[in-house]
């Protein structure tokens, strides 16, 4: 009688990691070919971000009545005298704008550091612009140079991070060249020095509520926001985009080395040139009129990244709406977490951002 045959090994179960990895470079290859509908989706999120924002609060107001009141003021009609038109106008529509011009332009300025450098971990308070923006806000608010107010920190603010941004391009440029490690460790240098001034500074305080207005600052704050303060980081963040994406070939081959860039026609030092004044200008605009705000440029590029691929070209507009919705979202959490004060948004961004990024390595790590 003939032996029958030994049964068929059955083959062993794929581990977990490799079914989720592939399940996840799937969905990002169907997002990666879709960058259109990508873009549509943020875009909705923002809308509805911002309908929240300008929503909710100490006083809820209707998402119907909040329209009605924006579209009122758009075209021209006449208001209805009362004060949830005096909030959603004048209070919180300026603030969720703000929000959300702040969270796009840290997200360009990330994703373009991030290049300029070609470090993971940059992000745009690198290059030490916020630390000298926060030396000008700080000094006009403890030796009382700040007479105008808001408007007067936020200008020396801006003085702040042109000066920092002055002495980063002095001592990396020495040679002639601007190499991304010079780069990297000038803006170290510098942003220490100044932090160290800063500090020195926060102890000059005259009173408690110099030194409370000066560490909320610090932090990160968008309760100041009117809408005269819309129109500078509006521009910057609008002629920063189109710079930036003037230059997004140039960023696909700056990331894979000076060699490839000088191959396919590219300086890859005047390149860098041009990237560091126009990201360095354009956080020193933002942390004028915002505070220093973290873990946004840093966890906007690396989800985008991880979602859309590393074509700067869709990875830019991307991580600008992205920061838009994400900041936005953050912004309107601060203020509505507790009933009896408002956290600093920099505390939220920390508190959220931090796992969110380990999170994002992790998976990261398992696709590769």
């Amino acid at each position: 009688m003939p032996a029958s045959p030994a049964p068929a090994e059955a083959p062993s179960p794929a581990p977990a990691t490799a079914v989720r990895s592939k399940v996840s470079r799937a969905r990002g290859l169907s997002l990666r070919s879709r960058p259109g509908a990508l873009a549509a989706v943020l875009l909705l999120a923002l809308l509805l971000a911002l309908t929240l924002a300008v929503s909710l609060g100490s006083v809820d107001v209707p998402a119907g009545e909040v329209w009605s009141v924006v579209g009122r003021h758009l075209t021209g009609a006449r208001p209805v005298p009362g004060t949830r038109d005096l909030i959603v106008w004048q209070l919180r529509v300026p603030r969720a704008l703000l929000a959300a011009l702040v969270g796009a332009g840290l997200g360009l300025v990330g994703t373009a550091v991030q290049a300029l450098v070609r470090n993971p971990l940059a992000d745009p308070y690198l290059l030490g612009v916020s630390s000298g923006a926060s030396l000008g806000a700080i000094g006009a608010i403890v030796l009382g140079l700040g007479a105008g107010g808001a408007l007067g920190v936020s200008a020396a603010a801006f003085a702040g991070a042109l000066g920092s941004l002055a002495l980063v391009w002095l001592a990396a440029r020495r040679g002639g060249g601007f190499s991304p490690l010079r780069l990297v460790l000038s803006g170290i240098a510098v942003g220490q020095f100044l932090s160290g001034l800063c500090s020195y500074l926060v102890l000059q305080a005259g009173d408690e509520q110099q030194t409370r207005g000066v560490l909320f600052w610090l932090m990160g704050s968008l309760g100041g926001a009117t809408w005269s303060q819309l129109a500078l980081p509006a521009g910057a963040v609008v002629l920063g985009a189109l710079a930036l994406q003037a230059r997004a070939r140039a960023l696909n081959a700056l990331v894979l080395g000076d060699e490839t860039a000088a191959g396919v026609g590219i300086d890859p030092d005047r390149l860098r040139r041009e990237l560091f004044l126009v990201t360095s200008l354009l956080t020193g605009v933002l942390v004028a009129v915002s505070g220093a705000i973290g873990f946004v440029g840093l966890l906007v590029p690396h989800l985008c990244r991880l979602v859309a691929g590393g074509d700067h070209r869709r990875l830019l507009p991307l991580s600008a709406l992205t920061g838009a919705v994400l900041l936005t979202a953050v912004d309107t959490l601060a203020r509505t977490a507790l009933d009896s004060q408002e956290l600093p948004i920099g505390v939220v961004t920390a508190l959220l951002g931090a796992p969110a990024l380990l999170y994002l390595l992790d998976r990261r790590q398992e696709a590769r």
